[in-house]
């Protein structure tokens, strides 16, 4: 599995933000108000957690990302572009969406396939599609399962092919959902180690809160349709009253404060 140098956050850039979301507002059509005003800009290479109890919109946020849902007020756009109905195919290469679910993704007879279908989906052909294959496969260390049907490998390891579908169309952002549900530890390691060695930015929504203290140095909780906490995910975490008040609960005995380890 390849790694690679993740950017220098701290350094001026005049290339606009990977996500930049304003004043996003949405009610379904039965009236619900899932989403009250959402601000909320991520800069490229950022890792950034998105945290909330059921029901906060997140769901209704990521799926205004790639243009799944529209028609509320507000803008959004993805590395410059809007998300308007006239830039929807360019809009839907840059933003990969891996889903909970990796059998949501995988339907073709093989993992390369799978991996390939995007991309060829896209337009990409012949040698250029080969090599998108290779490198997303070795960004997830499957490499060696190029030619194994999808439904003989392990739970973690469909996962990590899902990633490499999305991976495999070079987004502008990964947005993960729920990524660690229903991993065993070593497989949640695994994946761990692919994330970290992304480079891409990701929006990852995710109800494991020691997940995202791994693995995203910046969080949001979001609750109740509105942003309503944006900063470091330890001192987030750490926040007890803000926690309470949203209902985040951290595993018993994990503590934030100390380097994410269990305490007796």
């Amino acid at each position: 599995m390849s790694t690679v140098d993740l950017p220098d956050l701290d350094r001026p850039s005049s290339e606009p933000p990977s996500l930049e979301v304003s004043g996003l507002a949405y009610a379904y059509p039965d009236g619900h108000q899932a989403l009250f005003g959402v601000d909320l800009t991520v800069r490229r290479g950022e890792r950034v957690a998105v945290l909330g109890p059921n029901g906060a919109g997140k769901t209704t946020l990521v799926l205004h990302l790639n243009g799944i849902l529209s028609g509320g007020l507000g803008t959004v756009t993805v590395a410059g572009i809007p998300v308007v109905s006239e830039q929807l195919s360019q809009i839907r290469r840059r933003v990969g969406i891996v889903f909970q679910d990796p059998d949501d993704q995988l339907f073709m007879p093989t993992v390369r396939d799978d991996v390939g279908f995007g991309p060829a989906n896209f337009g990409v052909r012949g040698p250029e599609l080969e090599a998108r294959v290779a490198r997303a496969l070795d960004q997830v260390g499957m490499s060696a399962y190029a030619d194994r049907p999808p439904h003989h490998l392990s739970f973690g390891q469909r996962r990590r092919v899902a990633v490499a579908t999305v991976l495999a169309t070079e987004p502008e952002i990964l947005i993960l959902d729920e990524p660690s549900s229903n991993l065993d530890p070593a497989s949640r390691r695994e994946l761990a180690d692919v994330l970290r060695s992304l480079d891409v930015t990701i929006l990852m929504v995710t109800h494991d809160l020691p997940y995202a203290l791994e693995l995203c140095d910046r969080a949001v909780v979001l609750s109740d349709g509105v942003i309503v906490a944006d900063g470091p995910t330890r001192e987030l975490l750490g926040d007890s009253a803000l926690m309470r008040a949203h209902r985040l609960e951290l595993p018993f005995g994990f503590d934030p404060r100390l380097t994410g380890m269990l305490v007796p």
